[in-house]
C-alpha cells in the first residue's frame, strides 16, 4: 500500500495507517510525544530535527490538533503496552546496582 495524501500538505499515511511527515519516516505521534515530554516549540523541534522544515512541523501540529482525541488514545495505548512489557521483563542486575548507588532513579 502506498502513501495516501491528506488535506495537510506535509502529512501522508504510512503503510500501518499512521500519519507521517511526507518524505520521511517520522510519525506525527513521535513529534507530539516529544512536545509533551520536553515542551519543545516548533523552532526547538526544528533544531532537534533539522531534516524537517518548519512547514512540516507546523503541519504535523495542525494534524494533531485536528485529531487529538484519536492520537491521544494511541499514545495512551502505547504507554500501557510499554508498561506491560516493563512489568513482564526481569530486572537487570546492573540497573539494581545503579539504583542502589543513587546513580539511577
Amino acid at each position: 500500500m502506498g502513501a495516501i495524501d491528506t488535506c495537510y500538505e506535509h502529512i501522508t499515511f504510512g503503510q500501518d495507517g499512521s500519519p507521517v511527515i511526507a518524505g520521511t519516516t517520522t510519525k506525527v505521534i513521535e513529534l507530539i510525544v516529544e512536545k509533551m515530554a520536553y515542551g519543545w516549540s516548533p523552532e526547538e523541534t526544528h533544531r532537534q530535527h533539522p531534516y524537517l522544515s518548519l512547514g512540516q512541523i507546523h503541519s504535523a501540529l495542525a494534524y494533531y490538533w485536528d485529531h487529538a482525541r484519536e492520537l491521544d488514545q494511541e499514545i495512551e495505548r502505547d504507554v500501557r503496552y510499554v508498561d506491560s512489557l516493563r512489568h513482564r521483563t526481569p530486572e537487570i542486575p546492573l540497573l539494581n546496582r545503579l539504583r542502589s548507588s543513587g546513580l539511577l532513579k
